[in-house]
């Protein structure tokens, strides 16, 4: 099962960050489509974020362990507009996976 915590903002509610990790095992590597939406979702969402936004973040990636961590720098005072529509976004489609799969994806948020 892939898990996905989603990072918010204790007094705003704002996502700060993510993680994502484990593989969904919907079907064998390679053909899990479960897997490969999540990582899309994921990845894009990150890159949208590198390329569309001034906002600093940091990033670590397992390939062994299938782990992907996001999180907005601390001086990242104000999220702009662009930053939050991108992390809803994830949070959205990560939510509409899971709720198709929920044997396969599970969601839970963190509060930071």
């Amino acid at each position: 099962m892939t898990h996905a915590v989603i990072y918010k903002a204790r007094r705003s509610g704002e996502i700060l960050g993510f993680k994502t990790e484990g593989h969904a095992g919907y079907s064998e590597a390679g053909s899990d489509i479960v897997c490969s939406a999540v990582s899309v979702l994921v990845i894009n969402t990150i890159n949208a974020v590198d390329m569309f936004t001034d906002a600093e973040f940091e990033t670590q990636a397992d390939e062994d362990n299938a782990v992907i961590y996001f999180m907005l720098k601390p001086h990242n005072s104000e999220i702009s507009s662009e930053v939050r529509v991108l992390l809803n976004a994830l949070e959205l489609g990560l939510s509409q996976i899971a709720s198709g799969n929920p044997e396969y994806l599970s969601i839970s948020i963190e509060e930071v």
